[in-house]
């Protein structure tokens, strides 16, 4: 690969990104101002294809990228901005404005509006980690044989549950088991909850505290459910303009494949990362990719954030879009966002 083969295969795949159509040696030529002669870009193009970088579609077609070519091009040659411009660094902040900042409220917005900001499938996950526990429980009476329990994550987010009494709950009880709760059970992981521990809240709550054992329950229920990461999609109907028709029925079993689909967007996240279709476990899908970066939310807390869309994609203007993107979406679940974020 010396200097002029890589500068026609970069030629290549921005053509190719442009408009989806096989690169001629006529169109490269331009491209290079006719610096270089049709006929040396034809031998170049061929040595390329001997090499597994390009592939020719139909004998008198142009050339377009192989997946090949497309790893050493993200891994050897593009050229990403340092940062984006002020503009869409504005227009990113506008799509971020006003938004919930409940942890899954926050994802599933930010994918909603990365995948119409950019018109591919968007994909998120929400924030984790391995200890994320119940900061503070809230018990409510909502019936007579009925009460909420409330639990605000150490993430900042907030979820219910509802337990069914078996007997008619009195003012106390509400109060009594809320109290035993954050004794026994606040900040701990759900691993590390035994039943003995669920057994000792019974007992602090006092003489009901076995009728009252539906309420613990649920609320051991609502620890587990702090610590499973979320994942949210967005943009699914935006497939039809970039998978052909053979490619859509394997790319919507996978994105109905949660646990694979968290699996790819999650590993090796530290960074931005381009995985190629051919290299999905399971559902290996020609001309599509997945683009992915992490977000930190602090407090040790990680989420990621990705796209999934063509090979072809204009990966220098979309990467550093996810880029800021994730940015911003941790300064959002950090509470650190700058305040225009913040405005209703």
């Amino acid at each position: 690969m010396d200097d002029r083969k890589r500068r026609v295969l970069h030629a290549i795949v921005t053509l190719y990104s442009a408009d989806g159509e096989p690169v001629g040696s006529g169109l490269l030529a331009e491209h290079f101002a006719q610096a270089v002669s049709a006929a040396t870009l034809r031998n170049e193009m061929a040595a390329l294809t001997k090499l597994g970088l390009l592939e020719q579609p139909h004998t008198s077609a142009g050339r377009v990228p192989s997946a090949k070519g497309y790893r050493y091009y993200l891994d050897h040659l593009i050229e990403i901005p340092a940062r984006l411009s002020t503009s869409e660094r504005r227009m990113a902040e506008e799509l971020f404005r006003g938004m919930d900042y409940d942890p899954e409220r926050l994802t599933k917005a930010a994918a909603m509006q990365l995948a119409a900001w950019t018109g591919y499938t968007a994909v998120a996950t929400t924030p984790c980690c391995q200890d994320l526990g119940i900061a503070h429980y809230e018990v409510m009476q909502v019936g007579r044989f009925a009460a909420a329990v409330l639990a605000v994550t150490s993430a900042g987010g907030v979820l219910t549950r509802t337990a069914k009494l078996d007997f008619p709950l009195e003012p106390t009880d509400a109060a009594c088991v809320g109290r035993a709760l954050n004794q026994h059970l606040r900040f701990r992981s759900a691993a590390d909850v035994k039943s003995s521990d669920l057994q000792a809240a019974a007992q602090a709550v006092g003489a009901r505290g076995a009728l009252c054992y539906p309420i613990l329950s649920a609320a051991y229920t609502l620890l587990k459910e702090a610590a499973r990461q979320n994942v949210y999609l967005e943009g699914e109907q935006n497939m039809v303009n970039y998978a052909p028709e053979q490619t859509l029925r394997r790319l919507l079993a996978l994105l109905g494949d949660t646990a694979l689909l968290k699996r790819l967007l999650v590993s090796d996240a530290q960074g931005m990362a381009v995985l190629l279709g051919e290299d999905f476990e399971q559902y290996p899908l020609e001309g599509i990719c997945l683009a992915k970066t992490a977000y930190v939310a602090g407090g040790g807390l990680t989420g990621s954030i990705g796209l999934i869309g063509p090979a072809r994609m204009p990966y220098h203007r979309v990467l550093p879009r996810l880029e800021y993107f994730a940015l911003l979406l941790g300064q959002c679940m950090s509470g650190t966002a700058p305040a225009q974020l913040r405005a209703r």
